[in-house]
């Protein structure tokens, strides 16, 4: 009977914390997209290469024609992830796109961890590994623009920044 009802706690605490992840990750999007939208008019058509269309539409829409990858493609978001990369990160984009879809993992430590401006923060820069590829210095420079143009400043993020080699990049931080 006690082995019945641990199972039965388990279970029932193992789909009580997955809302809780989702929400986080609902609301790191939906703070993304808000941030994104209110800085869109001052980023043009393009901003560090970044086709800004393109990334609308795979935020927001989850489906993007790219002039980077050539072709349509669709964001696969898997939530709740626990693979290998994310030994490193709390949220990664596997490149290239294959057979027209482009996944965004977001792992668990992404819901459990850091803050609601970092879930944000991290949001924006993956996609833009989504539209534009892996360059790490163009993704943190776009996403901390994006940020800066939304709430006129932006998450420090100088250790990244240096341990990435940004700093003789052809990117600069706001």
């Amino acid at each position: 009977m006690r082995l019945l009802t641990a199972i039965l706690a388990g279970l029932l605490l193992s789909l009580a914390a997955s809302p809780a992840r989702a929400d986080a990750v609902q609301t790191a999007f939906n703070d993304a997209i808000a941030a994104f939208e209110q800085a869109q008019p001052q980023l043009g058509t393009t901003r560090f290469g970044v086709d800004i269309a393109a990334y609308r539409d795979a935020l927001t829409l989850g489906q993007f024609t790219s002039s980077h990858w050539g072709g349509n493609l669709a964001v696969a978001l898997e939530t709740g992830a626990s693979g290998s990369g994310c030994a490193r990160f709390a949220a990664y984009v596997p490149l290239p796109p294959r057979d027209g879809v482009v996944p965004l993992v977001v792992c668990r430590q992404f819901s459990e961890e850091g803050t609601a401006a970092l879930r944000r923060l991290t949001i924006l820069h993956e996609m833009v590994h989504v539209v534009a590829g892996a360059d790490e210095c163009r993704a943190m420079a776009f996403a901390a623009e994006v940020e800066r143009l939304a709430t006129g400043r932006f998450t420090p993020v100088d250790r990244y920044w240096h341990s990435n080699g940004c700093a003789g990049s052809a990117f600069s931080l706001p």
